[in-house]
């Protein structure tokens, strides 16, 4: 009690400060038990030997994972090109759900028959009907490319997602903003523009920091179809080595790319909870 006297605490802030030390010593000798006894059992399983030299095999990984760096920049171009027209049309399509006119309501139809469409197919699905149907129209080069229509199809379905996410943010902005918008002589369109879409888009950033994550590990279902990027250069060394350490070494450089931006967006969405409380 003198320490925290000295230190200028109150009881309570004495006792919740040794309660998170406390909580800390816990987590830590949890966490350093639960580490040893991987390290430790893992090698005593029969079949450890046989793994380490078809999936954690060090030469294979040295030799392959700067290949493997040069075709993750393809899943890079592709990501940098989907994002902004997924952002884009994702907005665009929970505006049109959001409309208010009678004489609009063809847009509000075509908005949710779009989102239970898109929502509704699984991914590789629409990267193989899209990836695959439209260049068997017998386009010329290069509007047959796979990169084209493999982003499409990625741009259709995530915009889905990202429409509903913009939407649910839309929502958040209590109704009583836009009645006071409106009574200030602000059109629909203002109250949308300046009052609303603001606070909506700021309110859904970090669950649409999640969704770029997920993108980006979708990028590599276009492999499905015939681009050369991460996953299928780590397909082509298996078959080339005997060996499944490629993979491993793509799942390495996933994680030090989607590690970061996952603890940020649980930063945002910490530091959003805290704004509100």
């Amino acid at each position: 009690m003198a320490n925290a006297k000295a230190a200028g605490m109150t009881r309570r802030e004495a006792y919740e400060a040794k309660q998170r030390r406390r909580s800390l010593i816990v987590a830590a000798s949890s966490t350093i038990a639960v580490v040893a006894a991987i390290m430790i059992l893992v090698p005593m399983a029969p079949g450890w030997e046989k793994v380490q030299r078809s999936f954690f095999n060090g030469d294979v990984l040295a030799q392959t994972f700067p290949k493997l760096l040069d075709a993750f920049l393809v899943n890079i171009m592709i990501f940098a090109w989907c994002a902004p027209a997924i952002a884009i049309l994702g907005l665009l399509i929970a505006l049109a759900r959001d409309v208010k006119s009678p004489a609009l309501f063809p847009l509000r139809i075509f908005g949710a028959t779009f989102t239970d469409i898109f929502r509704g197919v699984p991914v590789i699905l629409t990267v193989y009907l899209i990836g695959f149907g439209i260049p068997g129209l017998g386009l010329p080069r290069p509007w047959n490319s796979p990169y084209i229509w493999g982003s499409l199809a990625l741009i259709l379905t995530y915009s889905a997602y990202v429409a509903e996410i913009f939407r649910s943010g839309i929502d958040s902005v209590h109704h009583s903003q836009r009645s006071a918008a409106l009574s200030l002589g602000m059109s629909e369109r203002q109250v949308m523009r300046d009052v609303v879409l603001p606070q909506a888009v700021r309110n859904v950033v970090p669950s649409q920091m999640n969704m770029l994550i997920a993108l980006q590990k979708d990028v590599s279902l276009l492999s499905f179809i015939g681009p050369v990027e991460i996953f299928r250069q780590a397909g082509v060394f298996k078959s080339l080595t005997a060996n499944f350490t490629p993979y491993v070494g793509a799942a390495i450089i996933f994680l030090i790319v989607t590690i970061p931006a996952t603890r940020y967006a649980d930063h945002l969405m910490a530091k959003q909870r805290r704004d509100r409380s």
